[in-house]
This record gives C-alpha cells, structure tokens and sequence, in this order.
C-alpha cells in the first residue's frame, strides 16, 4: 500500500506544479486551490509512504519522477524543448531511482 500512497503523492505533486504557472503568482483562484490541494495531498500521501519506506529513498523517487514528468508535461503542454543533455539527465535520475529500487537494501522492501 505504501508505493500506492507514493505514486499518488508524486501525481498530486505533478498536478500541482502543473498549474503553477496557470496560477500566475496566485492571483488566478481556480489554479491556485488545484496548486495547493495538489501540494497538499502530495505531502500528506508521502508522509504515508515514510511509514514504510526510508524518507531518503522515498524522496529520491518522489522528487526524480516528479522532475521527469513535469519536464514531459512542460515539454508537451507548454512547448518547452528538451535538448540532448536534458534528456540525457533525466535518464539519469530514472537509472538512479532503478539502482535505488533493485540493489539497494536501504528501499523499505
């Protein structure tokens, strides 16, 4: 149950980094309740997912997929181009989270 409550933390924090710039500086209402229940739920699950899992491991996933979504959400939504090291960086931070997650006895598994 725990890594449900992580892939719902990291969708919510999505969600809510999502519609930061919609919020322009929180002057527009509807995006800014969806930044901050975004933010919101996504703590509140991740504090779920640390009863389980270590909070550095936790973080590690929460924080990589949400990094390579919202570059793909910026990238298809928003027309924000990608280069080759972005990419390649990103690639990264996925491989990192795979080690974390496979090889790593610290993962709360």
């Amino acid at each position: 149950m725990h890594w449900l409550y992580l892939a719902i933390a990291i969708v919510a924090e999505v969600v809510g980094t999502s519609f930061l710039k919609a919020s322009a500086g929180f002057t527009k209402p509807l995006p800014s309740g969806l930044v901050v229940l975004g933010y919101g739920l996504a703590f509140f699950f991740l504090s779920l997912t640390l009863d389980k899992v270590p909070v550095g491991v936790a973080y590690a996933i929460w924080s990589g997929a949400g990094v390579t979504l919202i570059a793909a959400i910026g990238s298809i939504f928003f027309g924000q181009k990608l280069d080759l090291p972005a990419i390649a960086g990103m690639g990264l931070i996925v491989a990192g989270v795979a080690v974390l997650n496979l090889f790593s006895k610290t993962g709360g598994h």
